[in-house]
């Protein structure tokens, strides 16, 4: 049987939603739909009204040979971006995000064009993310100097560390770079920002969203690859834990408490 995936909202509402639609097939049915229809998303995104889901993620009829267990899954819903990243069943998610979710050629170019440019040493890097603006409608979000506390905690762990700075805010830009001016940098080309408000970057430069979605998905990837991450909770911070496969070394604030998961 086939599903039809209709919600729209944010890019990585939409990728929860349909992983979550999914995994609610498997648990009701206990094997993988036949088809999984998703033209009808990432509205913000399109260019035109045809599906662009492969725009961004290899067809899952080309992901063979992944073993998903199809019996011992824990049904996730909509809300689970605000929960303890630790708490999340990463055995039997992380197989179904390589099938379903897997970045296409295209993405993964973005991906090694920014290595290159930027000269990504994954080992030496702490990503201090912060997704801001119409965030707080949904979930309480800490102010910055948060952050540095628990940057300078990395600081003490490795002297060597570089801070990728990400967010949506461009006063969290450049409040970090200006506190961490010789060891902090971000991605200047590929990245969109706004001044603090109650909007979304997607609203606000919506005829750049097909181009920029896909340099955020490469992002998104990158930050997952990273040695430490310090971020707040929503949808993007649960997808950098998705293609993370943990979340190891990393600082979650959730609700105002932070959950820090040092190895």
């Amino acid at each position: 049987m086939s599903i039809k995936v209709t919600h729209n909202a944010g890019f990585f509402s939409c990728c929860s939603i349909r992983l979550t639609n999914i995994l609610k097939y498997i648990n009701l049915n206990k094997q993988l739909p036949i088809e999984v229809d998703s033209s009808e998303q990432f509205k913000l995104y399109k260019l035109n009204n045809e599906d662009i889901t492969y725009e961004y993620f290899e067809h899952y009829n080309k992901m063979q040979n992944i073993n998903i267990n199809k019996e011992t899954f824990e049904p996730i819903y909509v809300n689970d971006q605000f929960i303890d990243y630790s708490t999340i069943e990463y055995k039997n998610i992380n197989p179904l995000v390589q099938k379903y979710f897997t970045p296409n050629t295209n993405i993964n170019n973005i991906i090694q064009n920014i290595e290159t440019k930027y000269n990504l040493d994954y080992k030496n890097i702490c990503v201090l993310f912060y997704r801001g603006n119409d965030k707080n409608r949904e979930t309480l979000i800490c102010d910055y100097e948060e952050y540095v506390e628990y940057a300078n905690l990395i600081l003490t762990k490795n002297k060597e560390i570089k801070f990728l700075i990400q967010s949506d805010e461009t006063e969290f830009i450049i409040f970090m770079t200006k506190l961490f001016p010789n060891n902090s940098f971000y991605f200047k080309d590929e990245i969109r920002s706004i001044n603090k408000c109650d909007d979304t970057v997607d609203v606000i430069m919506k005829h750049l969203n097909n181009e920029f979605s896909k340099y955020y998905l490469g992002i998104t990837i990158i930050m997952s690859k990273c040695n430490y991450i310090i971020c707040g909770s929503g949808n993007c911070s649960q997808w950098i834990m998705y293609y993370r496969k943990n979340n190891n070394n990393t600082i979650q604030n959730l609700e105002g408490k932070w959950i820090i998961n040092i190895i």
